[in-house]
C-alpha cells in the first residue's frame, strides 16, 4: 500500500495545474495533478504525448476506465467509489493505481482491508 503526505513517509508531491503553461512551473519528474477528466482531456493528451506522469481526481467507474486508458499514474477518488473500482482495476489488469483521501490514520487500515492501492492524507 502506498501512502502519501503521512509524516514518517516521504513521497512524492503531486503539484495542481489547470492548463498545459502550468506544466512549466513544475519541478522535474513531478507528478502533475488533475481535476475532472471531461474538463483535463487536452492536459491528459500533452502529458501522455510527453510522458509526464498524472494524477487525476474522478467521481465515476467510468473516467477511471478511461484515465488508465489514458495513462493515469494514479487515480483519485472518493473511499466508496475507490472500493466499487477496485475490483475492476485487478480484473482489467489497471497500470493506473487507485488512491483515496483520508483525513486520519485510522482510515488507513480500512483501506488496506478493501484492497486500496493507496492512501493520500489530506
Amino acid at each position: 500500500m502506498l501512502i502519501f503526505g503521512h509524516k514518517w513517509i516521504e513521497s512524492p508531491k503531486f503539484y495542481k495545474i489547470q492548463s498545459i503553461e502550468d506544466i512549466q512551473n513544475t519541478p522535474p519528474n513531478s507528478t502533475v495533478l488533475l481535476y475532472n477528466l471531461k474538463n483535463s482531456i487536452d492536459i491528459v493528451k500533452y502529458c501522455k504525448k510527453h510522458s509526464i506522469p498524472f494524477a487525476i481526481e474522478i467521481d465515476s467507474i467510468k473516467d477511471a476506465i478511461f484515465s488508465n486508458l489514458l495513462n493515469a499514474k494514479y487515480i483519485i477518488t472518493s473511499k466508496e467509489l475507490a472500493k466499487s473500482i477496485m475490483p475492476i482495476a485487478q480484473n482489467y489488469l489497471f497500470d493506473s493505481l487507485i488512491l483515496t483521501k483520508i483525513s486520519s490514520e485510522e482510515e488507513i487500515e480500512e483501506m488496506a482491508k478493501s484492497g486500496i492501492d493507496g492512501v493520500i492524507f489530506q
